[in-house]
């Protein structure tokens, strides 16, 4: 593949292009599907080609092709020629570039147990006993369904561009969806969706033991279906926890910090973004507010060590200390910021264009513990989990059903609160943080944007975090 994309960025300099850029990208993966024990399905995905990106006059064309021949290459490279010369007419400023430091390294991902170590039975007993194993997990609600999906699959890049940058990586990933629905014709339904991903092997199955986690989780939806009380109605101090926090950083911070979203390039896609050009320094919190977006963390989901340009990954902080302190670049967004890409262009596959994503994004943690977070509360809730959630258009306004929650007297968690709602604004939540603890833990997601729509892998993540003064709402009537 190498000889090709060197071919295509050669071609495309010969034909006119001031930039250009060649991308071989692969995705090779296996799925089972499974629903209340039965396979319902299983395949074989395998999606190769090579993408194009040049600059002519000024603007940007893009092409991809599956064809990976030199005559297929090079007519991809006359159309990604053609479409920038023909944009260019239209263009009222050029695009530029910045002058980032690009990389020429090769490196992967060596997973500890590769994918062919297990036989395709014993994948399948895996996901078909975990039905098995939630039945009797409860004594009085039913389990109507679980719907278990399990994904192997290992990304191939070669990367090179005319300024001289030169990428080879492989990473294998693991991912497995799960959704499972516990009812009571009197107390109504609870439903859990998760997704769990990692890079590696086959010993992420062992770390994740979905065959205890299970179980335990189906038992306390049935308690938590007939004992839980509705959340209180007066204000008090919430205990948020990891999995939610997460969720509000990627939602909240991430994406609105996405350069090309904030420079309105996703109104019509994906959405807009309440930060505005100029409110680099601006105050969205206080100083427990620091969230970062990390491609680099070992064994994460979004892990890279140089995006789709050759620009080396790094920590991003996009809140530090309540501040809107950097946004998530590419080579072509930086200048507008008089900066340097930050090494956030991606694309999902070979037909799709790098783009700006967020990769691994987190809450900092601090240096309390669990139970000294507890103790600081006299009355309040802990919301665990979630089961469902939504934001608005600009990223600002957001709410958050959640699914496992507690109440909390004298610092002790006390018994189920039913689906607890939190409403917040995007400034009200950074701002209300009285306290964080040092448990970080992340969660996997697929993270969608761009038209046509792309979905990477990202973790999202944080400490369990406390709110003050907060008034929570209920669904239940």
């Amino acid at each position: 593949m190498l000889d090709l994309v060197e071919y295509a960025v050669k071609l495309a300099g010969d034909l006119g292009a001031s930039y250009s850029e060649a991308r071989y990208h692969g995705i090779n993966g296996f799925t089972i599907y499974t629903r209340n024990g039965n396979v319902i399905g299983s395949g074989i995905t395998s999606r190769r080609g090579i993408a194009v990106r040049v600059v002519v006059n000024g603007a940007l064309g893009f092409a991809a092709t599956p064809e990976l021949t030199r005559d297929g290459v090079r007519k991809t490279v006359e159309k990604a020629v053609s479409l920038a010369k023909a944009v260019s007419q239209l263009m009222k400023k050029p695009l530029k570039q910045d002058d980032s430091r690009l990389g020429r390294a090769r490196y992967s991902v060596v997973a500890g147990k590769p994918f062919d170590s297990i036989p395709l039975d014993e994948k399948v007993n895996y996901m078909t006993e975990l039905w098995r194993n939630i039945q009797g997990s409860t004594k009085e609600a039913r389990i109507p369904v679980l719907t278990v999906t399990y994904n192997e699959w290992t990304e191939e890049k070669t990367i090179v561009n005319s300024d001289g940058g030169y990428v080879e990586s492989s990473i294998p990933r693991i991912t497995m969806y799960y959704n499972v629905v516990v009812t009571s014709p009197v107390k109504g339904s609870l439903q859990r969706w998760e997704q769990l991903g990692g890079s590696g092997g086959l010993e992420l199955l062992e770390k994740w033991r979905l065959h205890e986690k299970l179980p335990e989780e189906v038992g306390r939806y049935e308690e938590i279906l007939f004992k839980a009380v509705p959340p209180p109605t007066d204000p008090v101090d919430v205990i948020v926890g990891s999995e939610i926090v997460g969720l509000v950083v990627h939602e909240s911070c991430g994406h609105p910090s996405e350069a090309d979203r904030i420079m309105g390039r996703e109104a019509a896609q994906a959405g807009k973004s309440f930060i505005k050009p100029g409110m680099q320094g601006s105050r969205i919190g206080n100083e427990y507010a620091t969230v970062i977006d990390d491609p680099t963390i070992p064994g994460s989901y979004g892990f890279y060590l140089y995006d789709d340009e050759a620009v080396p990954a790094r920590a991003r902080y996009l809140y530090k200390e309540g501040v809107i302190y950097e946004h998530l670049q590419n080579r072509f967004t930086a200048p507008f910021y008089n900066t340097r890409s930050n090494g956030a262009a991606r694309a999902m596959d070979y037909a799709s264009e790098p783009i700006i994503r967020m990769a691994n994004t987190y809450l900092k943690p601090g240096d309390m513990s669990f139970e000294e977070l507890l103790e600081s509360v006299k009355r309040g809730v802990y919301i665990k989990s979630y089961m469902e959630w939504n934001i608005d258009d600009e990223r600002w306004s957001q709410r958050y059903v959640g699914l496992e929650a507690y109440m909390i007297e004298n610092g002790e968690l006390k018994g189920y609160v039913r689906n607890p709602v939190l409403e917040v604004t995007t400034k009200s939540f950074y701002s209300s943080i009285d306290g964080v603890d040092r448990n970080l833990e992340f969660y996997a997601g697929t993270c969608g944007k761009g038209e046509p729509s792309q979905g990477v892998p990202v973790w999202f993540g944080g400490p369990n975090v406390k709110l003050k003064n907060i008034r929570l709402r209920s669904t239940v009537g």
